[in-house]
């Protein structure tokens, strides 16, 4: 039999376990439903992605700097050679396949910094060459996000344009690319790929009262608010840090869990600017992981996203405080939309108000989040077998020269 080839692409084991959750998702998709096909992945961290998920890996960016700042005239020139060496990179990498996904991830977004030659551009190469060597891609309930960046916003449009298929994680997303000029009439909205992981079993929630799990972020704002960073980070910062602080005077254990590893110097800074015992960070290196943390907490305060998905999964209460319209979005959808809290205008107090009212109609959460996670079993369902539906059907391998074929 010839067997489907499939790549997957993104920013795969670079320490964002969002991402590596939206990764192995599509892997365990792919190993049940498709057993024979032959999977790779072009990514961030092929050296973790192959040795975590067993599939071979090829590194993104040739330029090994790719995400430094370019200060000396050297960095800049390996920066440029880069661009060139990657785009014939991206062809060959290509043409080996049938399909090639990009599944899940914020891949068209810029609720966070970036750099128009960094994701955007390999993204658009990626699409670009998907259309000429007829490979298709495939954007998988992807999340999207309109831009002030003219050169992000260009190479956003054109990459979804040149895809062969677009779905999204929201409603949001595919609004977002309607109104920078793609044409979303055939685009399937479904859910974010998380909610197809295993979840956990829960913790005794009859046993004594378990952690506040906080889900801390690096937060500097979005790639439009550049000039802002500093003093974004440094409100959210001490609003996060006040509130833990909070917690921790009235006796409750507080875990503070990461989603990325530029979350942990953060960690750090909150452990020891409160200095309590009641404090303490938990080791996560996965969406599993994060996951088991929140299945024997009584309730869990989170910015990143996909720590918000998670603590939404498990059905543990959640407040968000929500860097981007993608984390409303997500606590409407599921029946919670009352517990968000801006990021950007965190008041430690008006969230220990939010956080004390979650508290009390923790039961009803609870309820409401297990009858919205059925529905999204069932949106995740229709999102994979629309993934199947583009993979090539696997036909007889050709008989041996001299020899009939049955």
């Amino acid at each position: 039999m010839t067997s489907p080839r499939v790549g997957i692409f993104g920013l795969f084991g670079s320490g964002n376990v969002g991402n590596d959750g939206s990764l192995e998702a599509v892997l365990d998709h792919l190993r049940a439903a498709h057993p024979d096909a032959v999977v790779d992945a072009l990514c961030g961290g092929p050296e973790t992605v192959t040795a975590r998920y067993g599939i071979p890996a090829t590194r993104l960016h040739w330029y090994r700097g790719e995400y430094r700042t370019a200060s000396r005239l050297k960095d800049i020139a390996g920066k440029g050679l880069g661009k060139l060496v990657d785009a014939f990179r991206i062809a060959a990498w290509v043409r080996r396949h049938d399909v090639v996904v990009v599944p899940g991830t914020g891949i068209l977004e810029s609720t966070l910094p970036l750099r128009p030659w960094g994701l955007p551009y390999s993204l658009f190469l990626l699409c670009g060459w998907g259309r000429v060597l007829r490979a298709r891609v495939a954007l998988v309930a992807v999340g999207a996000s309109e831009t002030g960046s003219r050169p992000v916003r260009v190479l956003t449009r054109w990459a979804a344009r040149l895809a062969a298929y677009r779905s999204y994680r929201d409603t949001l997303s595919r609004d977002a690319m309607r109104a920078m000029g793609v044409d979303t009439t055939d685009d399937q909205v479904h859910t974010d790929l998380v909610f197809a992981l295993p979840t956990p079993p829960r913790g005794d929630l009859s046993g004594p009262p378990g952690p506040v799990c906080v889900g801390i972020m690096d937060f500097h704002g979005s790639n439009d608010e550049r000039d802002r960073a500093r003093e974004l980070n440094s409100r959210y910062l001490d609003g996060i840090t006040r509130f833990v602080g909070a917690l921790a005077a009235e006796g409750r254990p507080v875990r503070l869990l990461t989603g990325d590893d530029v979350d942990r110097p953060v960690a750090e800074a909150i452990i020891e600017a409160v200095d309590s015992p009641m404090v303490t960070a938990a080791a996560t290196a996965s969406l599993g992981d994060l996951m088991k943390e929140m299945t024997v907490a009584d309730a869990v305060v989170a910015t990143r996203y996909h720590n918000l998905v998670c603590a939404l999964k498990v059905g543990t209460p959640a407040l968000a405080v929500s860097y981007a319209a993608k984390s409303d979005r997500l606590m409407a959808d599921m029946g919670v939309g009352a517990y968000c809290h801006s990021a950007r205008e965190i008041d430690a107090d008006r969230l220990l108000e939010q956080f004390r009212e979650l508290e009390r109609n923790r039961s009803r959460v609870r309820r409401i989040l297990s009858e919205r996670n059925v529905v999204l079993v069932g949106r995740v369902r229709q999102q994979f077998a629309a993934l199947s539906a583009l993979l090539p059907v696997s036909a007889p391998a050709p008989a041996p020269a001299g020899q009939e074929t049955p």
